[in-house]
């Protein structure tokens, strides 16, 4: 249910938040972000104005905060530890063994 809440919200937000930087653009003839600092400004507004980057800094803030009560399974923690050691599994350590392609020197 959480992962589902997060793809709802950082969908919609993606797309409201690069609309209403695009809105205020039009209007203003300048970004949202004013500030005497010129390359902060183009920074803020370049970053804004993708909706992926938008929605991928909602969808990181909301998973790493939204708390998650005991559920690690949500997270989808258990799912990648299986990828990060290859001891158990022949055939990971089998098919990503460069030592033969690359000796050691």
């Amino acid at each position: 249910m959480k992962n589902i809440f997060i793809c709802g919200v950082f969908l919609f937000l993606g797309f409201s938040i690069l609309e209403c930087f695009r809105e205020y653009t039009i209007r203003a003839f300048h970004g949202p972000a004013h500030t005497n600092v010129g390359w902060f400004n183009y920074f803020l507004n370049t970053l804004f104005f993708s909706s992926p980057t938008v929605a991928l800094i909602v969808a990181v803030f909301l998973d790493n905060t939204l708390n998650y009560k005991d559920n690690v399974k949500d997270r989808g923690m258990p799912w990648c530890t299986r990828f990060r050691t290859f001891k158990g599994d022949n055939r990971n350590e089998e098919f990503y063994n460069l030592n033969r392609f690359f000796p050691p020197s």
